[in-house]
């Protein structure tokens, strides 16, 4: 069983950055493919960015690329998501997800544990 919580969202302006943290409890984190995903009112929970347990290979979705950038590091058992140039689109709550699956997980349904999540709102 592995614990997730999120933290760093908050009410920023377009243009402006944030920095998502999400901690993981046990002693295995570093076995753990981990992802973020978001969900906005009214839509689906959709793919953001994933990293391998190893850290040497990442995915993001088309819309975040070259925006944000995920990270990890196995020795605190956390994961980060810095997300610079925001964008009003961006707004919604972000998930923290694990799994310990090794293929090419970009679906919500390939993730075993969740976090509770963190609200991100950008004004125009």
């Amino acid at each position: 069983q592995v614990q997730l919580v999120e933290s760093g969202g908050g009410l920023v302006q377009a243009g402006d950055s944030l920095r998502l943290s999400c901690q993981a409890s046990g002693r295995t984190f570093r076995d753990y493919a981990m992802a973020w995903f978001r969900q906005a009112p009214g839509k689906e929970r959709e793919f953001v960015a994933r990293i391998r347990s190893t850290g040497t290979i990442t995915d993001y979705a088309d819309s975040v690329k070259g925006r944000f950038t995920i990270s990890r590091d196995n020795a605190k058992n956390t994961v980060y998501l810095q997300m610079n140039s925001l964008k009003p689109e961006d707004t919604a709550v972000y998930f923290c997800a694990s799994t310990r699956g090794r293929g090419y997980m970009i679906r919500p349904s390939d993730y075993d544990y969740w976090g509770q999540g963190t609200q991100v709102t950008v004004s125009s």
